[in-house]
Parts: C-alpha cells; structure tokens; sequence
C-alpha cells in the first residue's frame, strides 16, 4: 500500500463556495483518485461543468468526471432512497457509473427522516431554518440515541427484517419524538400520512435495497485508501455552517463541516492529512435564514448572471448576497479551524467567481486584489470561469 497525498476542500463560508469545481480541478492533477464524502449527505449540491455540460452532485464525488472513486465515511448519512436517481441521470450524460464505497458504519436517512424534517419546517413558517428537508439532521439525532440504521444493516438484513427494525423504532422512539416536537395529524398534513402507510414503508426499503447493491462496503479504511494516489475529502456545507459554531445557532447543519472530519478519519486510517483547501466566492451567499454580515443586494456587487444550481425552492427560498467583512473577519474562521490541526499542514485559498467580480474579492469597504492575500496561505488557486482554475 502506497501514502497517498489528503487534501481537504472547504467550503470558507455558508456553503455554495465552489466546492465541486475545486473537488474536479485537483482530480485532475492524479491518476487514481478517492473522494470521500463525510458530513451531511444527499442535500448538498456541488455543480461541475465542463464547455458542453453541467452535472449538481449530490452523493457522488464532484471528482467523478476525472474517473474518481467515491467513499463515504461514517460521519457520511446517504440517502439510498435517491442514489439510483442520481447514478442514472450521470449514466445518461457520461455513459459510465463511478466506483461508490460505503463504510459499513454509516448510518442512512429513511423516509421517517425527510417527513419529520419537512413538517418540522413548515411548521416553524417564517422562522424556518434553512433545512433542505433532506432529513440528515434527524438522522444523525435518531442515530446518536442509538436507533441507527447503517450501510450494514441493508447489507446483512432481509427487507422484512429491515422493516420490522423501522417499526421497532418508531415505537421505541420516533413516536415520542414527534409529540415532543408538536407534530401530530393536523399540522403534518399529507406527510402524517405517508409516514403511516405501510405500502410507502415497504416500497422504500425495497427502494433502498435495490441501491445498496450499487456500494461496495468497506470495513478496513487503511486498506483502502493505501489504493489511491490521492485521497481527497469533498466538504458538504460551509465552515459558518459547522454544527459547533454557536455564533450562527440555530441555522446551521448537523454536522462538522471543516478539519475536524478528515483529521478523524485520516488518524483512524493511519495516514497524514497534507493540505487543506479553503474554498470561497470573491463574495459570500447564503441560502434560507440565518445570520449573514454585511448582506447586501445581488446588483450591489454588479452581478447580473442567474445561478442555475441555486434557484429559488420551497425550503431554502432565494439565494442571498453579501461581500467579505475585512481582512481579519476574512480569515477569522480560517484560522480557527486551521489551529485545530497539530500536524504540519498547507493552508490553501481557492478563490472561484472572479469573473464577474473583476478579479477582486468584494470587501466591506473595498475590493481587493487575490495577492493581498498571499501572507495569509502558502497557495492561492484563482478561477475566472466556471471550468477551470490556475495556480496564483
């Protein structure tokens, strides 16, 4: 087995950074590549185009163009429920399926998860939080209480066996839960009966059965990485979205969105992580509610293109727009998810949208050429379009 090079891509602010551009450009620049998805799951939405398409992933790597493998970690929830949708909508565009590896480990959404999590949004009406209502928050809080559904268990168990487990607990503690969050008949509406009816239960773990046979499992994850070339961890939110990040509570994700992941994983592999990419528009977005300093309108910053990965939904409503605070809020949380590395690593900044900001970063107060920021970062990537980046 080889030590093959880890590299960390992270979204710098609330997600919507680039993420899956920069995930395809350092694909590039290796022969065998591992992706590993290991926060949130199917609610993320990474675009990659090239000059005659475009592709959203979601539990697919955004590395899968450049042929990579995908992994999904342990502190990964997929949705097995909607994987064949997404491995058949990239067949039909690029005529071949990726490599998926699942940790057995990895504890999976279920349906109960999205009705919760949906009903629980519109109930909260104008002070939702933001939730895609792809239900990872209620499977990672079911999960933690120990009523967890894994990979495994869609590996060793009969469908009956699986749906009796649903049912066990339901009984044993999605009951109790929803009355402790007031969703009852009359305010879940059509998702109260869907979560009742046995022929939906049925139907998606039969649903999910047949996508599990797409994942080879994986017990061992040292064996597996010493495979690859580059080993290269694919954020699923932005860093201001960190689960522990108290200033933005209680609109953030269910999960730890920067270093404290892949430094995981990379001990428990036995293997360094080397570099941790830092990924950011020349402005700031944020999708639903919460917190957004120095928010300002889109034609403020002179953008006048659509953003077709981002369109206005029903969960997260319209994309909003603000510029960078100054220099040091700029790096404020850079720096504090970087100290908590104690191994020697490369700080990277990954700059995208320059194009329609004229190679600027948009600040409070003004706008800054990229190099301003070169004693911050040992590199600094620039991409001036949608397909491509360059070293700075």
């Amino acid at each position: 087995m080889s030590n093959p090079y880890c590299r960390a891509i992270i979204g710098k602010n609330f997600g919507d950074e680039g993420k899956g551009l920069a995930t395809n450009f350092f694909c590039k620049k290796y022969s065998s590549n591992l992706v590993v998805r290991h926060n949130g799951g199917a609610q993320s939405g990474h675009t990659v185009e090239t000059p005659d398409k475009r592709f959203v992933f979601h539990e697919l790597s955004s590395g899968s163009l450049q042929k990579a493998d995908t992994f999904w970690a342990k502190t990964y929830h997929p949705d097995l429920y909607k994987l064949s949708e997404e491995v058949n909508d990239f067949h039909a565009l690029y005529n071949f399926i990726p490599k998926i590896y699942g940790d057995v480990n990895s504890y999976v959404t279920i349906l109960d998860d999205v009705f919760i999590n949906m009903s629980l949004e519109n109930k909260r009406g104008n002070s939702r939080h933001g939730s895609c209502g792809m239900g990872i928050y209620e499977c990672d809080l079911r999960s933690k209480l120990g009523f967890g559904i894994t990979i495994g268990d869609f590996l060793s168990l009969m469908h009956k066996d699986l749906v009796n487990k649903v049912l066990d607990i339901r009984d044993s503690y999605t009951y109790k839960h929803l009355e402790n969050l007031g969703l009852n008949k009359n305010n879940m509406g059509e998702y109260y009966e869907l979560f009742n009816d046995k022929i939906v239960l049925h139907n998606s773990l039969e649903m999910m059965l047949r996508n599990c046979e797409l994942i080879a499992p994986v017990e061992n994850t040292s064996k597996l990485f010493g495979n690859y070339e580059q080993v290269l961890f694919e954020g699923g939110q932005g860093l201001l979205l960190d689960e522990a990040l108290e200033e933005y509570l209680p609109n953030v994700t269910g999960s730890r969105t920067g270093l404290y992941n892949p430094l995981l994983i990379c001990k428990e592999a036995g293997i360094t992580l080397n570099e941790a990419v830092y990924v950011t528009r020349s402005y700031v977005t944020r999708h639903g509610n919460g917190k957004l300093p120095h928010e300002c309108d889109k034609e403020n910053l002179g953008l006048t293109s659509i953003d077709s990965t981002n369109i206005p939904n029903e969960w997260q409503g319209s994309l909003r727009y603000a510029t960078h605070g100054n220099k040091d809020e700029f790096m404020k949380y850079v720096d504090q998810d970087f100290s908590s590395c104690t191994d020697k690593l490369q700080k990277t900044l990954f700059v995208t949208h320059l194009d329609t900001t004229q190679n600027k970063i948009l600040m409070k107060d003004q706008a800054l050429s990229v190099d301003m920021f070169i004693d911050c970062f040992d590199s600094i990537y620039c991409s001036d379009s949608r397909f491509d980046a360059y070293l700075l």
